[in-house]
């Protein structure tokens, strides 16, 4: 039973882990993006 609370703490960090990750992704592609755009442009 002692595990099963660890397991719970590491699933919560992964799924914070994701977060972030999936923040940075979406901010350096919004990034990316303008600069493609103003260089069309």
């Amino acid at each position: 039973m002692a595990k099963k609370t660890k397991k719970e703490r590491s699933t919560f960090q992964k799924i914070t882990l994701v977060v972030v990750w999936l923040m940075l992704i979406f901010t350096i592609g919004s990034v990316v993006l303008s600069a493609i755009v103003s260089f069309m442009n």
